[in-house]
């Protein structure tokens, strides 16, 4: 399984193919961007029934391609390619333009591959809120891959791309990267463009990579980072992306924080992969210490559930029936083919989600629910600067658990948003976060989350790939090998 044939014979494993190793075939032309593309796609045909990660697969999409081929999360719009969101409101949707992010894979060669399943807008943490069913975790089909960018990392995680793009608003790359034992990065808020985006809160919305490994995180990053004429909130970057080849943690200061690390609801199995990691890191040369961050836990979670159903209620507006996608036309009526229109393409999560916000900015309510959520976020950064004036690096769990199974939590909307505790306070501070896998639980991978100060996603590679080396994960599930 995952084996297929390149140039003279040779074999393409895509499941142990990392992109690094891909590329290197296609330099030492071994294999030709056609035949990788038609691997993978090959891959997708014989596992994706079984897992839904593609809701669609792209066949000429090595045309004209020099390098690798890649998974884009249905957020990301694609010039002629269906961009869904997940959602039946966009059913039928084809942009005419790319994304910038899209454009800049495009440049650099990369080919679509497809693009990957997801929670509706990406309002979820399991990928079961799609309106195209439920991704399946490729360690254990009965158990969900996180969310929302759940198609994306079990796409990686079982050998149907080399590396994929996800969005993260309050942990949905980092959150699905470690449910799936794949490497996930929410970069600094403003380093990726936004632009041709599907928008949920614009605030906190950040694309980055879901790989196999830190170095190829880094590479994508590199790619897809920048700031971007379209994008007003982008920046440029402070120093050029450095693909990490450090082995050691020397002089790295790690914060280890208290609430992040003990909150409750964190599984035993999760904390001992964590404390084990933690003591590899030590033996690696980092200065480990505690620190705090209590009013960051104890808010964010209620501070994220107030900001971004109220940006998603701005964003969702657009979604009328009028321009694209879908339109529901009740007997001639305007007003009614609005409703009807909302009421059949949105699921019960955007609707949830549209009536919180609304309500939030209502007049009357706006300073009492949303202006306070944004001292409540301003003083959340605060806390983080201080944290960071001691240490270079915080660590925690990056869930609190290993993969639920599925419909679990379906029932109780409270039980799933708290799958993003530990991910959100950082998150909303637009602090850069990098999840590695670090062993397994119960048979099942466990995340570390690695966060730093704006702007130090080389620091975050570097540790990374230094613990990733040592920690010594073997990124195929097991029930594949």
């Amino acid at each position: 399984m995952g084996l297929n044939r390149g140039a003279e014979g040779s074999v393409i494993d895509t499941f142990r193919l990392t992109a690094e190793e891909a590329a290197g075939l296609l330099e030492r032309g071994e294999v030709t961007a056609t035949e990788l593309h038609r691997a993978y796609l090959d891959a997708a045909a014989a596992r994706n029934d079984e897992l839904n990660a593609y809701l669609c697969t792209v066949e000429d999409g090595a045309a004209g391609a020099s390098g690798l081929p890649i998974a884009f999360k249905d957020v990301v719009s694609t010039k002629g390619v269906e961009t869904t969101a997940g959602s039946k409101i966009l059913a039928g949707y084809r942009p005419v333009f790319d994304a910038t992010v899209a454009a800049r894979c495009k440049d650099a060669g990369l080919s679509l591959l497809g693009k990957t399943n997801m929670d509706e807008f990406a309002m979820g943490s399991s990928t079961e809120n799609s309106a195209y069913g439920p991704t399946h975790n490729p360690w254990d089909p009965t158990r969900v891959p996180g969310g929302s960018s759940g198609g994306s990392t079990a796409a990686v995680a079982a050998g149907l791309a080399p590396w994929a793009l996800g969005s993260d608003t309050g942990g949905s790359i980092k959150q699905p990267a470690a449910l799936c034992g794949v490497v996930g990065l929410r970069p600094t808020y403003g380093t990726v463009s936004r632009y041709g985006i599907v928008a949920f809160a614009s605030s906190l919305d950040q694309i980055g990579p879901v790989t196999k490994t830190v170095r190829d995180c880094a590479r994508l990053y590199e790619i897809i980072a920048g700031r971007d004429p379209c994008d007003t909130t982008t920046v440029e970057l402070p120093e050029p992306v450095a693909v990490p080849e450090a082995e050691d943690l020397k002089g790295v200061r790690i914060g280890v924080p208290k609430e992040l690390n003990e909150a409750e609801g964190i599984e035993p199995g999760v904390s001992e992969q964590v404390e084990r990691a933690l003591e590899t890191a030590r033996a690696l040369g980092a200065e480990i210490g505690e620190c705090r961050l209590p009013r960051s836990v104890e808010y964010g979670l209620p501070c994220y559930y107030l900001i971004a159903p109220s940006e998603a209620s701005s964003n969702l507006a657009r979604y009328d029936g009028v321009r694209y996608g879908l339109r529901s036309t009740p007997n001639g009526d305007v007003r009614a083919m609005y409703d009807r229109t909302r009421h059949d393409g949105f699921g019960d999560e955007p609707k949830r989600r549209i009536m919180l916000g609304t309500y939030a900015l209502s007049a009357g309510y706006y300073e009492a629910f949303y202006g306070q959520a944004q001292r409540v976020r301003t003083m959340i950064r605060d806390e983080h600067a201080a944290a960071f004036e001691q240490f270079d690096l915080l660590v925690s769990p990056t869930s609190p658990t290993v993969a639920f199974e599925l419909g679990a939590r379906t029932a109780n909307p409270l039980a799933m948003y708290a799958a993003d505790l530990l991910t959100i306070p950082s998150n909303l501070a637009g602090l850069p976060g990098l999840s590695i896998p670090c062993g397994l639980s119960e048979g099942l991978p466990v995340g570390l989350q690695l966060i730093g100060r704006q702007f130090s996603e080389n620091l975050l590679f570097r540790a990374g790939h230094a613990l990733e080396r040592a920690l010594d994960f073997d990124y195929v599930p097991e029930r594949y090998r």
